[in-house]
């Protein structure tokens, strides 16, 4: 009897959530193929150029509007239809994609090209997350919210994986425009779904509660200004995330280099990241509530500046870096538990919306600076310096030699650079008074 009830109430629940299982499913059919589509533009422009800075570039062109952008991108989503937003954002998404690939079939695709086409894709992204949120919120009943966020980061880490693995597989096999179609096959997919598929309702008679744009983006900064525990914490994540852009920009142009390094290198890497970050999230999930968020917060991430870095910059085979790419994210998933647990609690609900679109600008306006600043080292400083070391030296002792050894160095400057971000915030009283109420 009682198993038959847990069989009916399984249905039941996917009788109510029928709606955003389509949704979800297909939105990350797609994140998958627009990943994919990345990732191999990400190989194609450093064996096309050799240059880790316009590789870097090819981040910082999709990055920027989203830094730029998404302090106003929430206000403007709430102004309109939500199913038409993501449709319309998809469409002009996808265009720039066939736009790509007749330049790439026709052998006419410069970099230049994908910085224009990213940034469009990158603006597209910025006003479409939005009304997605909304949209999950509107066709899920409340009672699923929780099992909403599992099924999000399954997807994420399950696109973690397989992104290098399924790109480095068709790039081998059938070249850059079989990974650009089956982006576009996505596409149509989440596309064909949502359009005929999916019902997102529309609140009325909301119009005359809408903030002016910048009367939003106020109310967050002034709650910030309030705040000086969250804004100490979103100023430590936006370090951070200068470190680790860094890190983005130089990864590649390491792997891809090295001896013993290759696509399929960077794809096993990528992969074992993948999985990491899968298994830390079902241990996070696991571990009970501890007593400190802070502490757990500080310890995690000074945990992944001081293993991953250090074995990228003098381990100079596969395993080492995938043990360092281990290392380096188990804790992550921990971490971001933590972080959203204490802006959740803390935030008032009311809030939350204006306080998290100031939040993404703030946090991650580091992004795209510190891939520009990790090309421009990789580049321009710490090759040229490789370059001009004897055999024998103690630099080519300690990071080979050859191309992909100044990146290798930069590693170690990451490293010392992490854990000092981390050793400053930790003693920020702000941030630990967060722990008392």
């Amino acid at each position: 009897m009682k198993k038959h009830t847990k069989y009916k109430d399984f249905f039941q629940a996917l009788g109510e959530m029928k709606q955003y299982l389509l949704l979800w499913s297909t939105q990350s059919f797609s994140g998958l193929g627009s990943a994919m589509t990345s990732y191999a533009l990400v190989i194609w422009s450093y064996t096309q150029q050799g240059s880790a800075l316009m590789t870097a570039l090819l981040m910082v062109s999709s990055y920027a509007p989203y830094v730029l952008l998404s302090i106003f991108a929430g206000a403007l989503s709430d102004r309109w239809n939500k199913k038409d937003t993501m449709l319309v954002c998809d469409t002009l998404a996808a265009v720039s994609t066939v736009v790509m690939l007749v330049l790439l079939k026709g052998g006419g695709l410069h970099i230049w090209h994908l910085y224009l086409i990213n940034g469009v894709n990158g603006v597209m992204n910025t006003v479409q997350q939005p009304a997605c949120e909304v949209a999950t919120t509107r066709v899920l009943p409340k009672k699923y919210y929780q099992r909403v966020g599992g099924l999000r980061y399954f997807a994420s880490s399950l696109n973690s994986i397989m992104t290098p693995i399924i790109a480095t597989a068709v790039l081998g096999i059938a070249g850059m425009s079989a990974v650009v179609a089956f982006d576009l096959f996505t596409f149509g997919v989440a596309f064909v779904t949502l359009a005929f598929g999916i019902h997102i309702p529309e609140k009325e008679g909301l119009d005359e509660e809408k903030e002016k744009l910048l009367a939003s983006a106020k109310k967050g900064l002034a709650y910030l200004r309030q705040e000086q525990g969250i804004f100490g914490l979103i100023m430590f994540l936006a370090a951070i995330n200068l470190v680790a852009s860094v890190y983005d920009a130089a990864f590649p142009a390491m792997i891809l280099s090295r001896n013993g390094g290759s696509e399929k290198t960077l794809g096993m890497v990528n992969a074992v990241i993948g999985l990491t970050t899968f298994a830390g999230s079902i241990l996070a999930s696991f571990v009970k509530k501890p007593k400190s968020r802070v502490r757990v917060i500080c310890n995690c991430l000074l945990f992944s500046m001081s293993t991953e870095n250090f074995l990228l910059a003098f381990g100079q085979t596969p395993l080492i870096w995938c043990i360092g790419g281990f290392l380096g994210w188990i804790a992550i998933p921990l971490m971001s538990t933590n972080l959203d647990a204490i802006m959740r609690l803390r935030v008032p609900e009311q809030m939350q919306g204006r306080v998290y679109s100031v939040r993404n600008s703030l946090q991650f306006f580091t992004i795209p600076i510190g891939y520009f600043l990790g090309g421009f080292l990789v580049d321009e400083v710490f090759e040229p310096i490789m370059a001009m070391q004897p055999a024998g030296s103690i630099l080519t002792r300690m990071f080979g030699s050859g191309k992909g050894s100044g990146a290798a160095f930069l590693f170690l400057v990451i490293a010392f650079a992490g854990i000092c971000v981390c050793l400053y915030f930790r003693r920020d009283k702000r941030i630990w008074a967060l722990e008392e109420k």
